[in-house]
This record gives C-alpha cells, structure tokens and sequence, in this order.
C-alpha cells in the first residue's frame, strides 16, 4: 500500500477530473480484528460493528481509487479534512456487506481543492451504512471560497482527558491498515512539518465516540489541527456535539445525531 502510494508521486500528466470509477467488492469483518479494533480505540466488544469500523473495511480500496493512474493529485500530500457517516441499519459483526466507492465533487478550497471519497455499505439489498470523506490537495486557490465558518466552542469543564500515546500510530495502523509515516514515524512526521508523529484523524474521532458513549447514528467531523502523539488533549461533549482541544486549540469537532 505504502509502495503505490509513492509511486502516484512520479511525475507524470494528470487528468484535471475525478475518475467516474465505481468500486464494488463484498467483505465480512473478521471478529478478532474488530476485537483488536476496539481495543486500541476504547470502544466495547459487542455483536455489533463500531460505526467507524466499515470505514477500515472499505480504507484499502479507497486508497486504490486514490492511487490510480487515471486520479488528478498524488494520494501522497492529501490531508482529510472531514468525515461524515450514516448509519441507516444494522450493522451485524459477521455481516457480510456490499461496498461501493466512488470520488466526486471535485471544487474549490481556500488553501486549494478538495473533493468527497464517498462510500456506502448495503446489506441484503438495502443501504445500511454510508460516509463522506473529504480530502484536501493543498495549492493555489482555484476561485474565491470563504474560510469555513467556526465551529461553536464547547464550554465548561473537559468530560475527560484523552491520552494520545506514543506508539497509537503504530498500534492503529496495525488495526486500520494505514501505515501512513506522518502517524507512525518520527522521520515520516518531520517531513511534513511536525516535530513527532500525529494522531490520525479517524482514530482521534473513534476514541472520542468510545469515551462519549453516545449512540449515534450520524456524525459529521471536522478535522481542524492534528494531536501530536504523546500528548493528551481536552475532551467535551454534550448529547448533540463533541470536541477536542489543548488550550484554545482545536484539533476534532464532533456534530452528533
């Protein structure tokens, strides 16, 4: 995975559009992965998956749609930005699921473009899980986009302190299959700017599902400025939303519903 990922940064001509390539594949989750999922993340073994959990399931074909020959921007250098999920049904642990993936939405960004890796997971026919990640190719501005608006601050005392250990890249990526070095090397960290490896996006927003305990059917992260690992960060949460800060930074905010 990582060696397709670099190669998508050998220069070569790109097309200026999204592919109209549509993924399809069927997958059942293995029981003792979802169980090492959880642990690593915080959430508890049921008979259900984590709504997170089909995003892992799915990860490995998105990066191959990202990674094709015929996508405008090197998978290497996108930063997600958001995600959105929806679950419609359930989720059975030893479900097997149908899954399409397809990228669409290519526009503008103030700090370049960005565009949706949509994904939906059926079962038996019927749509029971679906997500939109948003990813961001940093660059000249393509047209004038207003800066997003900010997220209303979550006041009053933290719910809880979330320790971001060390080796939580490491160990996520062991769950999720994302060895992406920004999150599991120091070196891979430093260049991209950062003094130590960060959290990955997708784990920080799973371990704030877990602690909150909130049984949600959709939730919509915005991903504002990563955790570096080793540190601990600020959780607060209400019934409706959830956020992560360190001071008056905030790296995750959560709407939940």
């Amino acid at each position: 995975m990582l060696l397709r990922a670099a190669a998508t940064l050998i220069p070569r001509p790109r097309p200026a559009v999204l592919p109209s390539t549509v993924v399809e594949f069927s997958a059942t989750a293995s029981v003792s992965a979802v169980a090492a999922y959880n642990a690593v993340c915080g959430f508890p073994l049921r008979s259900t998956l984590p709504a997170t959990y089909p995003h892992i399931m799915a990860f490995g074909s998105a990066m191959r749609l990202m990674s094709g020959g015929d996508f405008p921007f090197p998978v290497v250098g996108l930063v997600h930005i958001a995600n959105s999920h929806v679950v419609h049904g359930p989720l059975p642990l030893d479900a097997s699921l149908d899954f399409s993936v397809v990228a669409r939405d290519l526009r503008a960004h103030r700090r370049g473009r960005q565009f949706d890796v949509v994904t939906t997971a059926s079962l038996d026919g019927s749509l029971v899980w679906e997500e939109t990640s948003t990813y961001l190719r940093r660059g000249k501005p393509t047209a004038e986009v207003a800066a997003d608006a900010d997220d209303a601050s979550l006041d009053g005392p933290p719910s809880a302190v979330l320790r971001f250990a060390a080796d939580a890249g490491r160990r996520y990526a062991a769950v999720s299959g994302d060895y992406n070095p920004i999150h599991t090397s120091r070196l891979g960290a430093r260049a991209f700017g950062f003094a130590r490896p960060i959290a990955h996006g997708m784990y920080t927003l799973a371990r704030v599902l877990a602690a909150t305990r909130v049984s949600a059917d959709a939730a919509t992260a915005r991903f504002r400025s990563p955790v570096l690992l080793g540190r601990s960060a600020e959780l607060r949460a209400t019934s409706a939303a959830a956020e992560v800060r360190s001071g008056e930074r905030v790296h995750l905010f959560v709407e939940l519903a």
